[in-house]
This record gives C-alpha cells, sequence and structure tokens, in this order.
C-alpha cells in the first residue's frame, strides 16, 4: 500500500511530527510518496534513532523542487544497530547540508550509517573541525560505487556558529588533501556564505589560489590570529558570468591561452551521481580533437577534476571558467591543436 503525504502546506515545525506519525501507521514493507519544500532526511534519520526502525528512501531529481521521494519502512532495527541515509541520489551541496544538520541534532554515542557512491572523508575533515574529536568514524565498505561508513558522535558538542556554514581546521587534515578540499567545499557554498578556516598561519599560499581562481568573488578577512593559531572567514560574493581568462570569438569558438577552442558540446551533468560525471567527462575529453572543447555545467566548483586533467592530459588540457554561481558552475575544458595530448583514467584523485 502506498500513502501520499504532502508537506507543503503544513508548517515547517510540524513536519517531523507529521512523518513521524504517518509512519508509525505504516508496516513494514509498504511505501510513503512525500512532498516536501525541504530535504527531509534529518527527519527520517531521526525516526530511526527514536523509533528503532529502519527506513529506505530515494528522491525523485537530485535537486528539484518541490522535494518528492518514495520511502520505505523496513523491520526493526538490531540492537545496538544504526539506521542509514543513502546520499547518491542527492546533489552533492544538498548532502553537505542534510549531514552536517543530521549531525548537529545527534546526542552523545548516536550515529548513522552514510551510503555514498566514493570516499566522504572531506565529511570527516569538516565534522572535526566543526565538533571536535567527539566523531566516530568507521568505514564499513568500500566498493566502487559504494561507500558505507559508521559516523557516531562520541560526546555531545556545541554544534556550528550561526554564522559560519562550513569550518575546517587545516592542521588536521594531511598536506595534500588541503586544498583540494577546501576548494571542493568552497564550491558548494551559495554566495553570501561564510567558510571558516583555522590554521598555525595565515595560508597565504591558499590566499594566491583564490585570488588567481575566483578573483574579486570573495572577501577574506582574518578574525583571529596568534602564535600557532590563524583563523579566517572566507565569504563567497557575487561572481561575473565570464571569468578571466576566456575570450569569447566568432560564431562558437572561446579563446583560451591564446588557443581558440570550437564548443562542440554542452554537458550538464548536475542530474548524473558523482560517480558517472567522471566517466562521461573523460570520454568526452578523450573524443574531442585538435582545436575543440565542450562546456561542462555542475553544480559545484569541479576544481578537484581540473587536478586531475593537469595531472594526465598533456600539455594540450585546456581550462577556463565561464561561469560560477550558486548551482551552476560552467567550465570550458578543450584540447589545443597541434599539442601532445594523452587519455585522462576514470579514477578520481579528489572528492567531486
Amino acid at each position: 500500500m502506498t500513502t501520499d503525504i504532502d508537506l507543503r502546506e503544513t508548517a515547517a515545525d510540524d513536519h517531523r511530527a507529521v512523518l513521524f506519525d504517518a509512519l508509525a501507521d505504516t508496516d513494514a514493507g509498504e511505501t510513503l510518496e512525500v512532498v516536501a519544500d525541504d530535504d527531509v532526511d534529518p527527519h527520517l534519520v531521526r525516526y530511526q534513532l527514536d523509533r528503532e526502525r529502519t527506513l529506505e528512501w530515494a528522491y525523485a531529481h537530485p535537486d528539484a523542487e518541490p522535494r518528492e521521494l518514495q520511502v520505505r519502512v523496513s523491520g526493526p532495527l538490531e540492537g545496538g544497530e544504526f539506521g542509514s541515509i543513502d546520499v547518491r541520489d542527492l546533489k552533492p551541496q544538498r548532502r553537505h547540508e542534510v549531514l552536517l544538520e543530521i549531525f548537529d541534532e545527534l546526542a552523545g554515542e548516536e550515529g548513522f550509517v552514510l551510503v555514498n557512491d566514493h570516499d566522504p572523508k572531506p565529511l570527516y575533515h569538516e565534522l572535526r573541525s566543526m565538533h571536535g574529536d567527539v566523531v566516530g568514524w568507521s568505514y564499513e565498505r568500500q566498493d566502487a560505487g559504494e561507500w558505507r561508513v559508521e559516523i557516531e558522535k562520541t560526546a555531545d558538542s556545541e554544534g556550528r556558529a550561526d554564522d559560519v556554514v562550513s569550518r575546517y581546521d587545516v592542521r588536521e587534515i594531511p598536506k595534500a588533501e588541503r586544498h583540494p578540499t577546501i576548494h571542493h567545499r568552497y564550491g558548494m557554498i551559495p554566495a553570501g556564505e561564510t567558510m571558516e578556516l583555522v590554521a598555525p598561519h595565515e595560508p597565504r599560499p591558499l590566499l594566491g589560489e583564490f585570488r588567481e581562481r575566483y578573483g574579486d568573488a570573495f572577501t577574506w578577512d582574518i578574525v583571529e590570529q596568534e602564535p600557532g593559531r590563524c583563523r579566517v572567514q572566507i565569504t563567497k560574493t557575487e561572481d561575473a558570468a565570464q571569468e578571466p581568462g576566456a575570450e569569447e570569438g566568432d560564431d562558437d569558438s572561446i579563446t583560451v591561452e591564446g588557443d581558440s577552442l570550437e564548443i562542440v558540446e554542452e554537458m550538464d551533468v548536475r542530474d548524473l551521481p558523482p560517480a558517472q560525471r567522471h566517466a562521461r567527462i573523460f570520454a568526452a575529453y578523450d573524443e574531442l580533437s585538435g582545436g575543440d572543447g565542450f562546456v561542462l555545467v555542475n553544480d559545484h566548483d569541479p576544481k578537484p577534476l581540473y587536478h586531475q586533467f593537469d595531472a594526465e592530459a598533456g600539455a594540450a588540457f585546456r581550462w577556463a571558467y565561464l561561469q560560477r554561481d550558486p548551482g551552476e558552475f560552467k567550465v570550458l575544458i578543450g584540447k589545443a591543436d597541434g599539442v601532445e595530448s594523452e587519455p585522462v583514467h576514470d579514477e578520481p584523485e579528489a572528492p567531486f
């Protein structure tokens, strides 16, 4: 049996109670069809914790609003077992938002099992930076397309500051992972929001990267500085539609680093799970002829992808930002004519 629930006319503060009542009246094996203005994942994880029943759910679309999903009620949780949340059908920005909210709500010794399509290690660094050493993190499965991690809040914590959407203590992140992790998360935050970094000193090399990649589209404020500790807040501002480094030419061509590239395709990967995006992008690049390029449309800054292309694709590789807006990044990816090119392997080296 399927039951329909439309939360759009219900006050947001009542969403949890309405869902809980409907789920309590639903037998194992039955399904709820839910429509809401916002993601309801925190309510569904909390239901599993409080009622000790297993739920499985999937959204009809990674980002479309209103949010439409099917929730299937299963049997009871085994003793000591945590409920799970599969975020593979959510766009990356939504994943971070719901997972941070879920962890904020946990009491000490509560947790959940995260199912993702790649290693969610950047989330671990973010949670540790925002909550301290109360983050329990245990890998249950590490397979292609399915990673399962048990995440537990081992004790109560203060949670997030209201004016900061994300925080990273870079002193706790392995050096090789620092900059890709920060750029990856920065690309997801909306304009007007703030990311906070804690470092042993002002991270001037990172500031240089931000100026090179984002121009004047951010502010950089040192809010605390003492020996061994520097706290920097980075706020994303409105960005120009056309980025430096790319010049529009006649017809369907764009000039990058002095090379005119003919645009052969616009590829929007926002509706694809991240694990499928790489295969499609790399295949499209390998099929390009010299002097051709395509425009990649993504829902956050694909900078980690740039690093892999830069390391593997050879001197022919060209990359230029065309647009940076919340939820829509456009990047020209192309091959210069008459320059040696190498194939790119479908093995993501950084989260995307």
